[in-house]
């Protein structure tokens, strides 16, 4: 147990693990497609949760987000892979079916913005009706984003652009977490 004001180590997940929490959403009703779409962003683009809810369909581009107003007032710019960005235009029909009114992309079915603590309670319910036993949250995606970049051998300035970091250290912290055994045998791949 972690002591008062203590942060909690991040546990990024596997893919597998964010896959159950995707099922978890139903794909046969709105507000699944909604919270489905949501959690890929999140995931997929590493976007922060006040990053995503604050996203309009302008800033929705052929596999490309923007983000208008990231920390510190930053913007920048993220591709999605096209399984991704097919989950988030899949709402977006949705959305539009619904003639849901309201600027955000992620709003409620009424059009009103979406909040944070609805976020911060679905991600916990998810990952209980999955069975993982890890800590899941909205930042722990963006974490698992990182990770999963890191894994794949993208260069840590490229980690810390897509991420929006000011500073190379903060996304150090970010992919501090992988596999001591699997860093060394991709050192030992590397072509020098």
């Amino acid at each position: 147990m972690s002591k008062k004001g203590e942060k909690y180590p991040a546990e990024p997940l596997s893919s597998g693990e964010v896959r159950a929490l995707l099922n978890g959403c139903s794909p046969r009703c709105p507000t699944g497609l909604r919270n489905r779409a949501l959690l890929v962003v999140l995931w997929r683009a590493g976007l922060r949760i006040s990053e995503a809810l604050d996203l309009e369909s302008r800033d929705l581009d052929g596999e490309v987000v923007r983000v208008r107003n990231g920390k510190g007032g930053r913007s920048r710019t993220v591709g999605m892979d096209p399984e991704a960005w097919a989950v988030l235009q899949t709402w977006m029909l949705t959305r539009d079916k619904l003639k849901i009114s309201g600027s955000k992309v992620f709003c409620t079915l009424k059009g009103q913005p979406m909040k944070t603590a609805y976020v911060r309670t679905l991600l916990p319910r998810l990952a209980r009706k999955a069975g993982i036993a890890k800590r899941v949250h909205p930042h722990g995606l963006r974490h698992t984003y990182a990770f999963g970049l890191a894994s794949e051998g993208f260069d840590l300035r490229d980690i810390q652009v897509a991420l929006g970091h000011s500073s190379l250290g903060t996304t150090g912290t970010y992919i501090s977490h992988l596999n001591p055994v699997d860093l060394l045998k991709q050192l030992a791949s590397r072509q020098w």
